[in-house]
C-alpha cells in the first residue's frame, strides 16, 4: 500500500505551489489513476513521493519511508518518461547495467525482457526502438527488482491500440498478484477504463477520490457532438424544445462550430435540426468529460440538478457540468486542520549510489563502443606520429615511444585517456540511467572510487599498448637501433603511466563537478596549456636549499621497516619525488587536488549549491 500524506511542493516566487496538501492512498491489489489536466501537478506529486523534489509531506510504502529502505528497487519500480539510455547501448546491456545498480543478478535482465515481450530484441540498440518498445523497456527497468509498487507517469500516452492493450494487461496482472499500481493520466475515459480508483487533481489540490464506477457515473456523461455552422441557433432550438417538453437537456458550445448536447441522442438532435433547417456537418454520440473545473452554462431547466447531486454517494465527488459553479468548491477544512502547523520542508534526498559500483561502471564502459573507438584513434595517431619523429635523432627515446612531438600539448594516448575519463561522468549526466527523474547521478564515494579505478586501469592499458605498438613500428621501419632498452625504464614507465592516469582522472573529476563532458576535456587540456607554464615560471628561481638526505629522514619517521634494502628504497622514493617535482607532475598534482576538493564540496554534501 502507498500512502501520501500532506504533499506540498515548495513555492516558487509568487506562484502557488504546484501540489498543495495532497493526501490519498493507493491500495494493494488495485490500479489507482492520478487524473488531472496538464499542469495540475500530477508529475510533481510523483516526484514528491519519490523524494526527488523538495517540499512538505510524507509518503509511506507499506509503512516505510523510501529513504529508509535498504533496497528501494525491490519495493518501488518507477517509470517517469522515456528510457534515458545511451542510444548505442543494447536493451540487454542497459538492463544488465541497471541490475548492477539495483544489486540483482544479471540474469534478471533476460527474465524481465521475456516478461515485457522483448526477449527477441535484447540486442536491439536503444536508438532504434519505437515508442512502444521504449515503453516496454522502461517497464522492464522498473520491474528489475521485482517491486511491490509501480509508479508510472503517463504510461499509456502515444501508444498504439495493441501496445495499449498489452500494457493494460501487464498492470492488471501486477495488481492481481497483490502489487500496487499508481499511474497518471490526463484522459478521464482512460482513467475509468484502466483504474479501480481515480484520484482527481486540479491546480495541485485534491478534487475527488472515487471508485472507478462512481467516477464514471458522476464525471463521464454521454453526449451528442454536433458540428454545424449554426451552433448558437441549434443550441437555442434544442433548449426551447427541451423546456417545452420539461426534459433535462443542456447544450454547451465548445467553441467555433462545435456543440455538445447532454441528455439527448443523435436521432432527436437530427430531427430537430431537420425541422428547423439547420445544416449539420457531423453528428456523433460519445462519452464527454464533465470536468469539475468546467462550468458550462445550463440551457435546460436546472431543477433536476439536485437530483443528480444526490446520485453521487461521495462528498468529494465532482458534480456534473450542469450544476452551478459554486457546487464544485470543496468544503472548508475544520478549524483544527487550518490551524495545525505544517511540518518543515524536506530537501530532496541524495540519489543512491549503485549497490555494486565497480560492476556497474565496467558494464557502463563496455556496453558501448565509445572507449574502444577512442583507444583505437589514440593508437593510430601514435603510430602516425612516432615514425616521422624517429627520423630526427634529437628526439629522446621516451618521447619517441610516447609519440609526443613538441607542438602537441599532450601525447595522443594521454589525451585519449582524459577523454575516456571525461565521458565516464559526462555520459552519466547526458543519459542519467541512475536517476532518470532529475537528470543527475549519485556522486557518492563508492561510485567515485569505482570510476577512478576503472579509468586508471583503462589509462594504464592504453599507455602500455601505445608503447608496445610504437616500439614494434620503430623496429619494423628502422630496425633495432632505435629501440634499445631504457636504462632507467622503471622511472620512465611510472612517469608515462602517471601522466595517462592523471589526465584520465582530471577529465573524470572535472566532468563530475561541472556535469558536462566538455568541462572534463577542458580540464585535461588546461594542465599542459595553462597550469604547466605557470609551474615552470614558479620553478625558475634557483633553490637555496637542497633535499639531499630526504629519504633517510623520511625513513626515520616510519616505524615498520621495509623489506627492501635502504639504498633500494631510497632510490625508488627519489624516483617518485623527481617525477612529482617535474612541471607536468606538479601541474597534474595541483589540478587533481583542486578537482577532488571541488568534487567533495559539491558531491558529498546533502544539497549542492547549483
Amino acid at each position: 500500500m502507498l500512502q501520501a500524506i500532506g504533499l506540498t511542493s515548495t513555492r516558487r516566487r509568487d506562484l502557488p505551489p504546484a501540489v498543495d496538501d495532497l493526501t490519498f492512498e493507493a491500495r494493494s491489489g488495485r490500479v489507482t489513476a492520478l487524473l488531472g489536466a496538464p499542469g495540475s501537478g500530477k508529475t510533481t506529486a510523483l516526484r514528491l513521493m519519490l523524494e526527488l523534489e523538495s517540499g512538505r509531506g510524507v509518503t509511506y510504502f507499506r509503512g516505510n519511508h523510501l529513504h529508509r529502505l535498504a533496497h528501494p528497487a525491490r519495493e518501488v519500480g518507477v517509470l517517469l518518461g522515456d528510457v534515458p539510455g545511451h542510444p548505442a547501448r543494447t536493451a540487454r546491456g542497459q538492463l544488465r547495467m541497471l541490475c548492477a545498480a539495483a544489486g540483482v543478478p544479471a540474469s534478471r535482465a533476460d527474465d524481465v525482457l521475456e516478461v515485457v515481450g522483448l526477449a527477441g530484441l535484447g540486442d536491439q540498440r536503444l536508438g532504434t526502438l519505437s515508442l512502444g518498445m521504449d515503453r516496454r523497456l522502461g517497464l522492464a527497468s522498473a520491474l528489475l527488482g521485482d517491486p511491490q509498487t509501480l509508479i508510472l507517469d503517463e504510461p499509456f500516452q502515444g501508444l498504439s491500440p495493441r501496445e495499449y492493450s498489452w500494457l493494460y494487461g501487464l498492470l492488471r496482472a501486477h495488481a492481481s498478484y497483490g502489487g500496487t499500481v499508481l499511474c497518471t493520466t490526463g484522459d478521464p475515459r482512460e482513467a475509468a477504463r484502466v483504474a479501480d480508483r481515480v484520484v482527481t487533481l486540479d491546480a495541485g489540490r485534491l478534487v475527488a477520490d472515487q471508485d472507478a464506477a462512481v467516477f464514471s457515473r458522476t464525471r463521464l456523461r454521454p453526449r451528442v457532438v454536433v458540428r454545424t455552422p449554426h451552433a448558437a441557433r441549434l443550441a437555442a432550438v434544442v433548449t426551447r424544445e427541451a423546456r417545452a417538453a420539461k426534459r433535462s437537456v443542456e447544450a454547451v458550445a465548445e467553441g467555433g462550430s462545435l456543440l455538445s448536447v447532454y441528455g439527448s441522442d443523435c436521432a432527436e438532435i437530427g430531427e430537430t435540426a431537420f425541422r428547423h433547417g439547420v445544416l449539420v456537418h457531423r453528428l456523433t454520440e460519445e462519452v464527454g468529460d464533465a470536468a469539475p473545473t468546467q462550468t458550462p452554462t445550463p440551457t435546460a431547466d436546472p431543477a433536476p440538478a439536485p437530483a443528480r447531486e444526490a446520485a453521487a454517494p461521495e462528498a468529494a465527488a465532482p458534480v456534473p457540468a450542469a450544476a452551478p459553479a459554486a457546487a464544485t468548491k470543496l468544503p472548508d477544512p475544520p478549524a483544527t486542520e487550518r490551524t495545525a502547523p505544517l511540518p518543515p520542508p524536506s530537501p530532496p534526498r541524495p540519489v543512491r549510489s549503485p549497490l555494486r559500483p565497480l560492476r556497474y561502471e565496467l558494464r557502463r564502459l563496455l556496453g558501448v563502443r565509445t572507449a574502444a573507438l577512442i583507444a583505437s584513434a589514440a593508437l593510430v595517431a601514435s603510430l602516425v606520429l612516432c615514425v616521422p619523429l624517429a627520423r630526427a635523432s634529437t628526439t629522446p627515446l621516451p618521447e619517441l615511444l610516447a609519440a609526443w612531438p613538441g607542438f602537441l600539448p599532450l601525447p595522443p594516448a594521454a589525451f585519449g585517456a582524459g577523454l575516456i575519463g571525461a565521458l565516464s561522468f559526462g555520459e552519466e549526466f547526458r543519459y542519467p540511467a541512475l536517476a532518470a527523474a532529475r537528470g543527475t547521478v549519485p556522486r557518492r564515494l563508492g561510485l567515485l572510487l569505482a570510476k577512478l579505478a576503472v579509468t586508471a586501469a583503462v589509462a594504464v592499458f592504453l599507455a602500455l599498448l601505445v608503447v608496445l605498438a610504437d616500439a614494434a613500428a620503430l623496429h619494423l621501419v628502422y630496425g633495432s637501433d632505435l629501440t634499445p632498452v631504457l636504462k632507467n625504464w622503471p622511472a620512465s614507465a611510472i612517469s608515462w603511466a602517471g601522466l595517462a592516469v592523471g589526465c584520465a582522472w582530471a577529465g573524470l573529476l572535472a566532468a563530475g563537478v561541472f556535469r558536462v563532458t566538455a568541462a572534463g576535456v577542458a580540464a585535461v587540456l588546461a594542465v599542459p596549456v595553462l597550469i604547466t607554464p605557470l609551474v615552470q615560471k614558479a620553478l625558475v628561481a634557483p633553490s637555496v636549499r637542497s633535499v639531499a638526505g630526504f629519504p633517510g629522514r623520511l625513513r626515520e619517521l616510519v616505524w615498520v621497516q621495509l623489506p627492501q634494502s635502504p639504498e633500494q628504497a631510497d632510490r625508488w622514493l627519489m624516483t617518485v619525488v623527481r617525477l612529482v617535482a617535474q612541471p607536468v607532475g606538479v601541474a597534474l598534482t595541483l589540478s587533481l587536488s583542486a578537482l577532488i576538493c571541488a568534487y567533495l564540496f559539491t558531491g558529498l554534501r546533502r544539497r549542492a549549491r547549483w
